[in-house]
C-alpha cells in the first residue's frame, strides 16, 4: 500500500473502543490468512475511508453574494415585475375600501328602537274580586299568591289587582285607601305577595277606586275634594310601598275628570317613568274616550269602544282604524270592557279571533281573569257581576255536574288545541316579537268580511294577521298599498286545529274557514 493511500485512510484501533462495540475475536485460522492475504494488515485493524472535508465543503451551494443579487435585482425585467406587482397590490386594496364604502351607503339603516315600559311587551291580567277568583274558601292574598304560577304560564307583564281597601259602603270618612280590608288580609301579606310577583316578573297594579262597595264609586259630587285629597296620598303611599302603578274605574263620573286624571298621572310618574295609571271608563264612543285624554299623554284607557256587538270584519277595521289614526302616537290598550269577561260581549264563536285580534294589534291587551279559558257567567251558579273561576270540575259545588272538564283550567291545560293553549301561544309571541311589540301596522284590502293587517318593524320579521268574522269559508283576496306582501308565508298559528305550524301557504290560494283567524309570518324583503 502506497504512503498517498495510506496517508488518505485512518486507522482506528479496536481496543480503544469501548467494550460492548469491539468485534469478537477471530479464530486463530482467520487471523493467519488475513495475514497471508493483506501481507502488511495488523490483526485487529480496520481501514475506514472517510471523504475529503474540503472538497465536500466546496461541493456544496451557497447562493447568490450581495454584489450578484444587486445585479440580478436591477435587471429591467425584474424592474417591470415588481412595479406591476406593486400596482396590482394598491389597485386591489382601494377597490377593496371603495367596495366597503358602497356597502355601508347602500346598506339600509337599522331603525332607532323606541322606549318601551313593562306594559308596553305584553298583556295586563284583571283581579276585581279575589274570591271569585281564587274560591269563596280562599279568596285572600294569601290564596293569591299561590296562583301566580298559573299567571306566569300566561306570560302576562302586569296584574291589575283590586280594590281591596278598606271601604265602608258610601261613607268617605269610613274609607281608607291605605290600608287592606282584613277580609282580603294584611299590609303583610301585599308586600309578600309584591316579592313573590317580582320573582316571576310580573308587576303589580293596585286598583283604588274607592267606594267600590257603595252605589257611586266616586262618592258624591260634593265630597270630591276629600276624595281627591284621599286619593294623592294613598298614592304617594302606595308608591313607596313598590306597586308599579294603579287603576282607577268609572272615572266618567268623577266630577273634573281630565284634570284629577292628570294631576295623578304626575304623582306617578314623579317617583319613576316605570309607573302605570289606567283608567277605566264606560264610554263607548271616540269623542266621549277622547275628552278624558286630553291632559294626558302616557294615560293607559280601558273602555267599552269594541263592545258595541256588530261583528263583521268591516266594522271592526272601522273601528280599529278610527282609533289609531285618532290617538296617532299615544300607546292605546285594547279590550271589551273596563272590567266585565270578555264572553260579556263577544260571543263564544269569536273568542279566538279576538284573543289574535287583541294580542297583534299595536297596543297593550288588557284581559280578565277567565277570558284565558272562555269564562261564561251563564253558568248554573255563577253569579253575573263575578263569576267563579273554573279551576277544575268541582269549582261550582253547588252546581255539581255544570262544569265540563273542557271548561276548566285544568281540562284546558292537557288541551293542545284548546282556548287557554292559544292564549299562551299568542301572549309568548306578543312579548319576544318586535314587530308585534312596536311594528308598524298597515291595513290590507281583503275579501269580504275579513280583517286583514301587516306587522312590521325595520328588517325584523313581518306579520300578516288575517281574520275572517263570517260565517262562510272565503278566500283571503289580499292587496296592499304599503306593505310588500310575497307569494308564499309561513303559518305560526291558526285559531282552529286542522292546520300544521310551519306549514308554507301561497297567498294567492289562501282561503279561511268560518271564523278563523291566521297568524302568518315572512322574512324581510330588501
Amino acid at each position: 500500500m502506497s504512503q498517498d493511500t495510506e496517508g488518505d485512510m485512518k486507522e482506528v484501533e479496536l481496543n480503544e473502543l469501548e467494550p460492548e462495540k469491539q468485534p469478537m475475536n477471530a479464530a486463530p485460522g482467520a487471523a493467519v490468512a488475513g495475514v497471508m492475504a493483506g501481507g502488511t494488515e495488523k490483526n485487529g485493524l480496520v481501514k475506514i475511508k472517510v471523504a475529503d472535508d474540503e472538497a465536500e465543503a466546496a461541493a456544496k451551494f451557497t447562493g447568490l453574494s450581495k454584489e450578484e443579487l444587486l445585479k440580478v435585482a436591477g435587471n429591467p425585467g425584474w424592474v417591470r415585475t415588481r412595479w406591476v406587482l406593486l400596482l396590482l397590490f394598491w389597485l386591489g386594496w382601494l377597490g377593496m375600501l371603495a367596495g366597503a364604502v358602497v356597502i355601508i351607503v347602500r346598506a339600509p339603516r337599522c331603525r332607532e328602537l323606541p322606549t318601551q315600559s313593562w306594559w308596553n311587551k305584553g298583556a295586563l291580567y284583571r283581579i276585581g274580586d279575589l274570591q271569585a277568583f281564587l274560591g269563596r274558601d280562599a279568596g285572600n292574598l294569601a290564596g293569591l299568591k299561590e296562583r301566580l304560577g298559573h299567571l306566569g304560564t300566561l306570560k302576562v307583564k302586569g296584574l291589575v289587582l283590586g280594590p281591596i281597601h278598606k271601604n265602608q259602603k258610601d261613607d268617605v270618612n269610613g274609607t281608607d285607601l291605605e290600608q287592606i280590608d282584613p277580609i282580603f288580609g294584611t299590609k303583610e301579606d301585599f308586600y309578600s305577595l309584591l316579592q313573590s310577583a317580582k320573582k316571576k316578573s310580573i308587576r303589580v297594579v293596585l286598583d283604588l277606586t274607592p267606594n267600590y262597595r257603595g252605589q257611586n264609586l266616586w262618592f258624591l259630587p260634593s265630597q270630591v275634594d276629600t276624595v281627591a285629597a284621599k286619593m294623592k296620598n294613598a298614592l304617594s303611599f302606595w308608591l313607596q310601598a313598590g306597586v308599579d302603578g294603579f287603576q282607577v274605574r268609572d272615572v266618567e263620573t268623577l266630577m273634573n275628570a281630565p284634570s284629577f286624571l292628570a294631576e295623578w298621572q304626575n304623582i306617578t310618574g314623579s317617583v319613576s317613568g316605570d309607573k302605570l295609571l289606567i283608567a277605566g271608563t264606560g264610554f263607548s264612543t271616540l269623542e266621549q274616550i277622547l275628552s278624558l285624554l286630553k291632559f294626558t299623554k302616557d294615560l293607559l284607557l280601558t273602555s267599552s269602544y269594541l263592545s258595541d256587538r256588530i261583528f263583521t270584519g268591516e266594522h271592526i277595521k272601522s273601528l280599529v282604524t278610527q282609533y289609531l289614526n285618532v290617538t296617532d302616537s299615544r300607546w292605546c290598550s285594547w279590550s271589551s270592557s273596563q272590567a266585565g269577561l270578555l264572553t260579556s260581549v263577544v260571543p263564544v264563536h269569536l273568542l279566538r279571533l279576538y284573543q289574535m285580534l287583541f294580542f297583534t294589534l299595536p297596543g297593550t291587551p288588557v284581559f280578565n281573569y277567565g277570558d284565558e279559558i272562555g269564562l261564561e257567567a251563564a253558568l248554573p251558579g255563577q253569579p253575573a257581576k263575578a263569576p267563579v273561576m273554573l279551576w277544575d270540575e268541582s269549582s261550582l259545588p253547588n252546581s255539581p255536574g255544570s262544569v265540563l272538564s273542557n271548561m276548566t283550567v285544568k281540562g284546558q291545560n292537557e288541551d293542545p288545541g284548546s282556548l287557554l293553549t292559544l292564549f299562551r301561544h299568542l301572549s309568548n309571541h306578543r312579548s319576544k316579537e318586535r314587530s308585534l311589540l312596536h311594528g308598524d301596522f298597515h291595513v290590507l284590502t281583503s275579501g269580504s268580511d275579513l280583517f286583514a293587517y301587516v306587522r312590521q318593524w325595520d328588517q325584523n320579521k313581518r306579520f300578516l294577521v288575517v281574520l275572517n268574522f263570517g260565517d262562510v269559508g272565503q278566500p283571503a283576496l289580499l292587496g296592499a298599498a304599503s306593505a310588500r306582501l310575497p307569494a308564499k308565508v309561513d303559518l305560526l298559528l291558526s285559531t282552529q286545529p286542522g292546520r300544521q305550524e310551519g306549514t308554507s301557504l301561497k297567498l294567492g290560494d289562501l282561503k279561511l274557514e268560518p271564523h278563523e283567524g291566521l297568524l302568518l309570518h315572512f322574512p324581510y324583503m330588501a
